[in-house]
């Protein structure tokens, strides 16, 4: 188990040294929170709808974007068969994927934060319950993007997939729209979206309130999710070794 901890952490650490902690990723992960906070506040949302969605928006491109991005080369490169010789499982390689991609989201959400802190003026309803719903949803969506990363058969398709399938979530998971007010024969589709889940867990910590799914539900999903995604990237690593 320490052996599979290490070898997870040193990938996690390869590809935050190759690929995220440069000063255009990094820019990125900074930039593009604020880009969405002005234009939010500019279109004139409630503040406290606003806050809890973007925070799980930044979170969900920062964690996803960069798992595949990383992946996808080294796919393209035939780099990432190198792993593989490493004494660790295929589920110790998706765990070290998925935790480059959850330091990152964790990295992009911080101006996130700070913007609610300063310019909505929303202090969290509960700030341990918060943290602790950042650090799943991060998990979540950094895992979820290293199962699309490996889902795709082809990888000079694979942000086109994955945009294809993560802009649908943010105007169905009530990140914009609440889904109470979406028609209800949209509810099980939303519903079936992991993104759902992530909001409203992190909605109830920031502010006190949710939707439609109570916390007792969406934060135990949200954890439970990050595992099943990492076991089913496990089997996709399988399958793709010749």
């Amino acid at each position: 188990m320490l052996d599979e901890i290490r070898g997870a952490l040193y990938i996690a650490k390869k590809d935050l040294k190759e690929y995220y902690l440069k000063p255009p990723t990094v820019s990125w992960g900074i930039a593009f929170p604020l880009v969405f906070a002005f234009a939010f506040m500019l279109r004139g949302w409630d503040k406290l709808w606003l806050a809890s969605g973007l925070l799980t928006l930044s979170l969900f491109f920062g964690s996803t974007s960069m798992s595949a991005a990383s992946i996808v080369f080294e796919r393209r490169m035939k780099s990432f068969e190198r792993l593989l010789l490493f004494p660790i499982s295929y589920f110790g390689v998706a765990w070290g994927k998925s935790l480059s991609s959850f330091f990152f989201g964790l990295l992009s959400s911080i101006p996130t934060v700070m913007i609610i802190q300063l310019f909505l003026s929303i202090s969290p309803h509960n700030p341990v319950l918060l943290a602790l719903c950042i650090v799943g949803s991060a998990l979540q969506f950094s895992s979820m993007g290293v199962l699309l990363a490996f889902a795709v058969k082809d990888p000079a398709q694979a942000m086109t997939i994955f945009n294809t399938i993560r802009f649908p979530m943010i105007f169905l998971c009530d990140v914009i729209i609440p889904v109470s007010k979406l028609p209800k024969y949209l509810s099980p589709i939303t519903l079936a979206m992991p993104l759902t889940y992530s909001v409203e867990a992190i909605r109830y910590a920031l502010i006190g309130n949710y939707d439609i799914v109570p916390p007792q539900i969406s934060i135990p999903i949200t954890f439970i999710s990050f595992f099943v995604f990492l076991y089913l990237a496990e089997v996709l690593i399988k399958r793709s070794i010749p």
